[in-house]
């Protein structure tokens, strides 16, 4: 989600990617939740950050805690600012395991979707050093 806001929200000004320490696929739930505010995020795909190995990166942002805690160590030109949003899918599968409708699971990527959104409206001049 936060490569489709990046890349909708700010794409005249920066350029966005999005990978993880792991590869999960697309998740359809934010698929939908992304296209109830008309972005479009079916194109992407799950990258490794390894993928990224050869690319020269300026910023690189955490987005959960496990990601902040296992990323791995980028050249000392690059700065790993981590801004943290709660996960949406451990969100809804505990409600589900609670046994939540599929309307409340799927308020879960909405709030982290929103929450994304605003995080992005403030790009880039967050990002800046000493910010």
């Amino acid at each position: 989600m936060a490569e489709g806001w990046t890349r909708h929200l700010k794409g005249d000004v920066m350029e966005a990617y999005s990978a993880g320490i792991e590869t999960h696929g697309l998740n359809p739930h934010a698929v939908k939740a992304m296209a109830e505010v008309g972005v479009d995020i079916t194109s992407q795909r799950s990258e490794n950050i390894k993928d990224f190995a050869d690319q020269k990166l300026d910023v690189v942002v955490t987005v959960c805690g496990h990601a902040h805690e296992t990323c791995p160590v980028f050249p000392a030109d690059c700065r790993v600012v981590h801004v943290g949003f709660e996960d949406p899918p451990k969100m809804a599968r505990g409600l589900a395991d609670a046994g939540a409708s599929e309307e409340d699971q799927m308020n879960c990527y909405r709030k982290v979707r929103d929450e994304i959104k605003a995080f992005v409206e403030t790009l880039p001049g967050v990002l800046k050093e000493g910010s």
